[in-house]
């Protein structure tokens, strides 16, 4: 019987396929996504592909469709189980595969599911996703063959290899929020090797997430953490997101630190190693960290949004380190260069035990600045692109200090201001950060200008933060 699917038109992402399980993604998605990705595989001579699942309660039923898609096409399939998407990362690079997928909703709602690849060692997004939805369609397939599959826990030689990059020098009192994610079973075996008092909330793997929602980078979701870490006097949080691709940190004052500030303990650690070496950031981060990194002597390089864009900048720039406003965290040094928030953890951990200086006390030593939180604006996907060139052209013309990066980044003397399109949603992203809320407040104005100049009205209710 010959194949063809068409995916939901919301579904295929810039840097995943995603949706609503029952809704807009379900089991025969699961199947094309495996026939048509194993397909992608075998014209390239490949044969093999490791296949992981986050603990939703759609992650099996989803995972079974996308092996018997893959089997279909001639994959030899590599299952490793439950587990953080890093760990799916992880096997992909140590077990010879020619490919990846994961089936994860990350830190969607509890509703929702999703697939993150990765073909060869390199994310797969953008226009391999299109791609693959338009070959579906078509039916552009392999014959149907018949591959095997191979389960393997590969969680214990993950452990290990995570183990192996430690290097702090005094054991710290540490509060961990798993958040019901993905991490959990993996988390306790981590701990039972890393030097330090450990005390895990929200262990158990659930995918109902009945604690709180699985992201960390909004301040809500951090409030039981930040409530353990002052009743437990501990030297500091660390959370993760559905899926431990993302990681959030908690200081032993029971302040959040934000993506781009402890990626500045980060570099300024890689940098001892790597003298001059280029750091790379997203678009939203602070110019403090942009600062910080060239005062420690690296380069700093500021790109485009988004965990596949960032790791193909890493591969070819061969940079040691990155890291997004979001928690995505990205070592190249002694690691693969792909997001790990549990990588990410064991290394910063390693900094905090091997300094003289508490987390507060380093987040106090930064200069002080008033920004605005990630600010979404609705706006029509047909617009939303649109609207970012105008803003851009307009500037231009009036002489103004841009960057276009990814969408447009403004510099005056009060600060900066940043708008950009969404990769995945039908909003606008807009941040602001300046010295002064005097200086933030102008910034807002000319940001709401020129929104207003293309026909929007924006609310900035709530739009101060200080970090």
């Amino acid at each position: 019987m010959k194949f063809s699917h068409e995916f939901h038109e919301s579904s295929l992402r810039e840097y995943d396929i995603r949706g609503i399980v029952g809704e807009t993604l379900n089991e025969a998605d699961a199947f094309a996504i495996g026939r048509t990705f194993g397909s992608i595989i075998a014209d390239k001579g490949g044969k093999r592909v490791a296949v992981g699942r986050d603990g939703r309660l759609s992650s099996p039923m989803l995972e079974e469709s996308l092996i018997a898609g893959l089997v279909a096409s001639g994959m030899d399939v590599v299952s490793i189980g439950c587990g953080p998407t890093p760990m799916l990362y992880f096997a992909a690079f140590t077990e010879e595969t020619d490919g990846g997928i994961m089936v994860t909703g990350s830190h969607n709602p509890a509703n929702y599911n999703g697939f993150k690849m990765l073909i060869g060692k390199k994310p797969f997004f953008g226009k391999d996703i299109i791609n693959l939805g338009k070959r579906a369609a078509a039916g552009e397939v392999v014959p149907e063959a018949a591959g095997n599959v191979t389960r393997k826990d590969v969680s214990e030689a993950y452990v290990a290899r995570l183990l192996q990059d430690w290097d702090g020098e005094k054991k710290l009192n540490i509060v961990w929020d798993n958040g019901n994610g993905a991490a959990g079973d993996v988390l306790g075996k981590l701990l039972e090797k890393l030097p330090g008092k450990h005390t895990v909330l929200n262990a158990k793997i659930d995918g109902n997430f009945p604690a709180h929602h699985p992201d960390p980078t909004v301040p809500k979701n951090l409030e039981q953490l930040i409530a353990a870490v002052k009743k437990q006097g501990a030297d500091i949080g660390v959370a993760f997101d559905g899926d431990a691709d993302r990681i959030g940190i908690v200081d032993n004052a029971g302040h959040i630190l934000f993506g781009d500030q402890f990626l500045i303990l980060m570099a300024r650690d890689v940098l001892k190693e790597h003298p001059k070496a280029t750091i790379i950031a997203d678009v939203k981060a602070s110019q403090v960290l942009f600062d910080e990194i060239a005062k420690a002597g690296g380069k700093p390089l500021m790109w485009k949004t988004g965990h596949s864009l960032i790791k193909s900048k890493m591969a070819e720039t061969g940079a040691p380190l990155a890291g997004e406003m979001s928690g995505h965290i990205f070592y190249n040094d002694k690691w693969f260069g792909f997001d790990d928030a549990l990588y990410a953890a064991v290394r910063l951990l390693g900094v905090v035990a091997r300094g003289s200086e508490s987390v507060a006390q380093f987040r106090e030593s930064l200069p002080s600045v008033v920004n605005t939180p990630e600010l979404r604006f609705d706006c029509a996907e047909s617009r939303k692109f649109a609207v970012v060139r105008e803003v851009a052209e307009r500037l231009k013309a009036a002489g103004d200090k841009v960057s276009d990066t990814d969408g447009v980044r403004v510099t005056t003397e009060d600060g900066w201001w940043l708008l950009r399109a969404s990769n995945t949603q039908a909003v606008l992203v807009a941040r602001a950060e300046s010295g002064s809320e005097a200086g933030l407040s102008k910034l807002k104005s000319a940001l709401a200008g020129q929104l207003a100049a293309s026909g929007l009205a924006p609310d900035f209710s709530g739009a101060n933060a200080g970090h």
